[in-house]
């Protein structure tokens, strides 16, 4: 029996979980997948086989259990799935760590930069727990969490520096539904899945702002030109950005309903602020804690991310949501591939 821990009970953490689950079935397999949650209720309604808060109407595999004890949760796992907010990861692994095994996989299925470090979170997982990076894997591509849940036809991205690692996670959540790719390119992956929420922040606003299918697409490509020049200055391959973790995941981020960053970003083209869209919103749009550390990073590393500063500056408050639009088109004339 393959043993699962899953840390984090919200819409992704969850859907990760059933998918895991569903895989095993349909391998004839067994598998218990254990989700901790920090919520009494939410891990009640879990051991219910449901998550109606996160995916009302979706019904649970029998193998997935929840318990709001993260030391219950790891014992024994083989693989550790993180689904939590970026910028609680550190603290919250400080407190697992001496619980995970030792010999478990770590997977992240997060999408954001630390504040105040810049670190990536496969980064921030090995620095914190000590596990190497051949058994630190990330999942990334466009992956709408209710799409999954409710067994849409899926592709995604498994990445790890080691391809054995890579493959095997990806064995494991191959679902009927559910089709993983694998990559070593651990570094791109983790960008593409981070810029793009930065990016749908900025197509948001366009969309509050009322702007056309035009608008949203050039700032989509352009958008895609400079994930890709963050990429590559990291030592990332710049194909990946042409792949599911990168041009997929940045498509459906930035023209889905379903994307917290989209409508996070319409909501402040509609002209509320960041405290406004923090009360509308019921769960957390990367996009907005993720922004400034992405500008820094591109700065320090002399990356030129326009769309990111301005958005950076419109979260800051120091441009206002009409002025995104000229301040970009101002730009000087240049070379479409410079």
């Amino acid at each position: 029996m393959t043993r699962i821990a899953v840390m984090g009970a919200g819409s992704w953490g969850t859907t990760f979980a059933k998918v895991l689950g569903e895989a095993a079935e349909s391998h004839g397999a067994e598998c218990s997948i254990r989700i901790w949650g920090r919520r009494e209720e939410i891990v009640a309604d879990i051991n219910a086989h449901r998550n109606a808060r996160y995916l009302d109407g979706i019904t649970l595999p029998a193998c997935i259990t929840a318990s709001t004890d993260p030391a219950e949760a790891l014992e024994g796992a083989e693989a550790v799935v993180l689904a939590v907010p970026a910028q609680s990861l550190r603290g919250q692994l400080a407190d697992w760590a001496s619980h995970i095994p030792a010999d478990a996989v770590v997977v992240s299925l997060m999408k954001g930069l630390e504040l105040g470090s810049d670190a990536r979170m496969s980064e921030v997982i090995a620095e914190v727990t000590g596990v190497p990076r051949e058994r630190i894997a990330v999942v990334s591509g466009p992956n709408l969490a209710l799409e999954i849940a409710r067994c849409e036809p899926t592709a995604s991205v498994v990445a790890c520096s080691d391809e054995a690692t890579a493959h095997w996670l990806a064995e494991a959540c191959t679902a009927p539904y559910f089709r993983p790719y694998t990559s070593t390119d651990v570094v791109g992956v983790e960008i593409g899945g981070i810029v793009k929420n930065v990016i749908a922040l900025a197509v948001g606003i366009c969309e509050g702002k009322g702007m056309g299918d035009n608008t949203k697409a050039s700032v989509i490509t352009r958008g895609l030109a400079e994930t890709t020049r963050l990429a590559v200055a990291l030592g990332g391959d710049p194909q990946t950005m042409a792949g599911l973790a990168g041009l997929g995941d940045l498509v459906a981020t930035c023209s889905s309903k379903l994307s917290r960053n989209h409508s996070a970003g319409a909501l402040l083209g509609q002209g509320l602020s960041v405290e406004e869209v923090g009360v509308r919103m019921t769960q957390v749009a990367e996009g907005i804690k993720s922004a400034p550390a992405v500008n820094e990073l591109a700065q320090r590393l002399g990356v030129d991310m326009p769309i990111t500063a301005a958005v950076v500056a419109v979260l800051r408050g120091q441009l206002p949501v009409d002025q995104l639009g000229p301040l970009l088109l101002a730009r000087q004339l240049k070379s479409e591939g410079d």
